[in-house]
């Protein structure tokens, strides 16, 4: 059975009773060299094992099971399992998971369904990506999303798309964008663009956070008010008795001018006035 193919996907749909649903964004694949081409960039492999959210009807579960060890799918849409039985039957590598990915403990799922093997995250729905960072238990994350998500993920400093999102991101993991997949390569046809992206996880940021919760909230300060300049942005986060003054020193000090702003900061950037901040606040 060809998975992309329109007319033999409708088939299935139609003898299973299937019918799409709007909440959950279901838009089925219809071009083959998609799930081909994201399952080659995920780093499955014999001896990695998957896990990937929201099969579908599997056109990416049968590319990622040819390659992988073992794929462990979670799909939330109940109505779709007898027809994942029907489509991913030649494959015994593949075991299907009833459940929603936000609501699991996904390191402990894949301790238990893949044990012993190093696992990759892959996926062609929208959901959650700072959970699966987060879960600290991937060599690497590869999924398609929304292009103007993607463009945030993978922001330089200096541009409109960079921000707290992107270092957060970037935190855990070297982020690239690989390809665009437009609307017409679904069924039905959403109204925006996609973009794979492939998210390599680090063993240690880019730069030293000496206090991971003191930096992400430097982070989010700086980007609160894009417009206002950092030393207004990060202000509030100094005790009373600290002046301004003394915070425009800190930026010097960082080899920063005192009316930059968060978006032309570097990771790093941030990471070292963080450590200046610390010190200030003496903890």
């Amino acid at each position: 059975m060809d998975l992309c193919n329109p007319k033999e996907i409708k088939a299935l749909l139609g003898r299973h009773g299937f019918r799409f649903s709007k909440q959950m964004g279901q838009n089925f694949l219809i071009q083959e060299w998609v799930p081909r081409q994201t399952a080659e960039a995920s780093g499955a492999a014999p001896g990695v094992g998957v896990l990937e959210i929201g099969p579908g009807i599997g056109p990416l579960t049968a590319q990622l099971a040819r390659r992988g060890e073992k794929v462990v799918s979670v799909e939330l849409d109940r109505t779709l399992l007898p027809i994942l039985a029907e489509t991913l039957s030649d494959y015994d590598n593949v075991e299907i998971v009833p459940g929603d990915i936000l609501k699991t403990d996904i390191a402990a799922l894949c301790r238990e369904r893949m044990p012993g093997l190093p696992v990759v995250a892959c996926a062609n729905l929208p959901y959650n990506i700072t959970a699966l960072l987060q879960a600290q238990c991937f060599q690497a994350v590869t999924v398609m999303i929304q292009r103007e998500v993607a463009q945030r993920i993978c922001a330089q400093p200096g541009t409109p798309e960079y921000g707290a999102f992107t270092l957060l991101c970037q935190y855990y993991a070297d982020c690239a964008l690989l390809y665009d997949v437009p609307p017409s390569c679904f069924l039905p046809a959403p109204k925006v663009t996609s973009t794979v992206i492939r998210m390599t996880i680090r063993e240690k940021p880019p730069a030293v956070v000496e206090d991971p919760d003191l930096f992400f909230q430097v982070v989010r300060a700086a980007f609160a008010q894009r417009r206002k300049t950092l030393v207004n942005c990060l202000y509030p986060l100094l005790e009373k008795s600290v002046e301004k003054q003394t915070l425009s020193g800190l930026l010097h000090a960082c080899n920063l001018t005192e009316t930059i702003r968060g978006e032309r900061l570097t990771f790093a950037d941030f990471a070292q006035l963080t450590g200046k901040l610390k010190e200030i606040r003496g903890s």
